[in-house]
């Protein structure tokens, strides 16, 4: 008996076929007169854009989500968000096990590779649990959320905003109702807000620090120690990053964007744009506003971006992580990359360098492209390429000025950011057998 032809194709396959199934479902029915404010047929470019951006939980649009859809078209594009960011793996199983159906080899094959898990064995477990704690967490951020919503838009109106930006927020995808307030504005209204801040930041960072360190931590505790070294990893990584980018964007916005703020407002502003930039996409001031060097240290978060097996994007805080073990072993002539008392191996290495390779010439070509048919300032067409292979929605506002082929770009790396970190590096380093013949080797040189 012959396979199905989709029991032939690899997991790195049947994952990227997943996404763009999604996509294309969610550009068919955002194109329904039903999905939109005026009860108007949605042009496919745009209505593809937008299911490529909520599946693929980057958050860049051209249109406003609050003006521009229907209810039901808002309701769509949140399960799409939910869809995307926890993975159509992981919903479709934990379905399957409140159903009582059986998970079988392959399935839990490509649960493995979709959550990036470090073994096969627990994985529907892992599931089950993942799934209840993302969908308590929302939860819990759509009461705190309402809690401010409700006095300001009502009970209905307050919950459903509240559900809403919870959501998008764990999922690290951006998208917000608050036009509102004022179209694109995004969160810019509550930047002195310490709950809104604080319950959106915190829902961005548990989204993206991944499933493993969860599972890990969950088990663990306290005890440090015994933690994983992927776990020790993320956190160092993840701590550094984000006050780091804390820092370095006060530093360089006091005196620009920050003037005459207080210093409550100064210190929520600048932490939500660092938490925001490791690819969540919202903002609390005006990315077109920023200064040369915020965007500069925008553009370097927004292309680390979160962790493995997370809801973000990026090439991943243990990918930039490895590289810097790796150049700064090399530079202190230690023998092998040692960290946290381990050493990693050198599929490691070779993995995180053709992960951030790829994303590099994949955001450097696009932006040659579009600065080639439309006249953009620079910074700003390197702000919206990163941000959509990163998958983080930031934008300085030229998305909505763009072309038919520029959009398309966009289209292609944000499809490429979502399924790129979680199964190039695995297509690009399977083992292989060594052949018996190999070609001469010839030194050349370097630097």
């Amino acid at each position: 008996m012959k396979k199905k032809w989709y029991n032939k194709l690899t997991t790195t396959q049947t994952i990227a076929l997943g996404f763009l199934i999604i996509i294309l479902i969610g550009t068919a029915v955002l194109m329904l007169p039903i999905s939109s404010r005026d009860g108007s047929v949605t042009d496919p470019l745009t209505a593809l854009f937008t299911a490529t951006s909520a599946t693929c939980v980057t958050g860049l649009v051209v249109t406003d989500t609050y003006t521009y859809w229907s209810v039901f078209g808002r309701c769509f594009i949140l399960l799409l968000i939910q869809v995307g960011g926890l993975g159509f793996m992981t919903i479709g199983v934990f379905l399957a096990v409140l159903m009582r159906k059986n998970i079988g080899l392959r399935e839990r094959g490509l649960l493995q590779e979709s959550m990036n898990t470090l073994q096969i064995g627990g994985v529907v477990r892992l599931v089950k649990k993942i799934t209840i704690a993302a969908f308590a967490l929302e939860g819990i951020g759509a009461v705190l959320l309402s809690i401010r919503f409700i006095p300001e838009m009502g009970w209905a109106e307050g919950i459903c905003n509240g559900i809403f930006h919870s959501v998008s927020a764990f999922c690290n995808a951006g998208f917000d109702l608050m036009g509102k307030k004022e179209e694109y504005s995004s969160l810019v209204a509550y930047s002195g807000d310490i709950l809104v801040n604080v319950t959106v930041m915190l829902l961005i960072v548990l989204g993206g620090i991944g499933f493993v360190v969860w599972d890990d931590l969950q088990k663990k505790k306290f005890r440090v120690k015994e933690y994983l070294l992927h776990t020790k990893i993320v956190l160092t990584m993840t701590g550094i990053l984000l006050f780091g980018g804390a820092l370095a964007t006060f530093l360089l916005e006091r005196g620009n964007l920050m003037a005459g703020m207080g210093a409550k407002e100064t210190v929520l502003t600048s932490l939500f744009a660092s938490v925001t930039a490791r690819t969540a996409g919202f903002n609390t001031i005006d990315i077109a506003g920023m200064s040369s060097g915020s965007k500069l240290v925008t553009i370097v978060l927004m292309f680390i971006g979160g962790s493995p097996g997370s809801t973000a994007g990026g090439i991943k805080t243990t990918t930039f992580a490895v590289m810097l073990i790796f150049v700064w072993g090399n530079l202190r002539g230690s023998h092998g990359s040692n960290v946290f008392k381990r050493r990693l191996e050198e599929g490691e290495i070779r993995k995180a360098s053709i992960v951030a390779t790829i994303d590099l010439v994949l955001a450097v070509t696009a932006a040659v492209l579009i600065c080639a048919l439309q006249d953009f300032p620079m910074e700003d067409v390197l702000l919206e390429v990163f941000s959509a292979i990163g998958t983080v929605g930031m934008s300085s506002g030229i998305t909505r000025g763009m072309g038919t082929v520029s959009r398309i770009i966009l289209v292609v790396l944000m499809y490429c950011g979502r399924i790129g970190s979680m199964t190039f590096a695995l297509s690009f380093t399977e083992r292989k057998k060594v052949p018996p013949v190999q070609l001469p080797a010839e030194k050349i040189i370097i630097g």
